[in-house]
């Protein structure tokens, strides 16, 4: 399993857009194969600054992915949207893998 880890830095005044995009994509991205962990906006410190994450088998699996979002109705129009109103500035990817094993809460003394 690996994490698609999504830095975006987006335009401050266009905060609702993002949400926007991010409830779409709430939709979208389990229905097309991938395991959505959630997409944050920003709140307080930056307000330029937001994530999306998702898990994914592998990259083969990814590529499938990304080619069922393309043809997905929603998918589609959600990127035609960020195109048009232009409130991501910048977006990085990278995936990820978990390097730590699962671990219980600390107890308080």
């Amino acid at each position: 399993m690996i994490t698609c880890f999504i830095r975006y830095e987006i335009d401050p005044f266009r905060v609702d857009a993002f949400e926007e995009y991010a409830r779409n994509w709430g939709q979208a991205i389990p229905r097309c194969g991938a395991d959505l962990i959630g997409y944050f906006a920003p709140h307080e410190g930056s307000a330029t600054t937001a994530y999306g994450l998702y898990n994914i088998e592998n990259l083969a699996a990814y590529e499938a992915y990304c080619a069922r979002l393309r043809d997905d109705p929603l998918g589609r129009s959600n990127y035609e949207f960020a195109k048009r109103e232009r409130f991501i500035l910048h977006e990085d990817r990278m995936f990820l893998r978990l390097a730590s094993t699962p671990h219980a809460p600390l107890m308080k003394p």
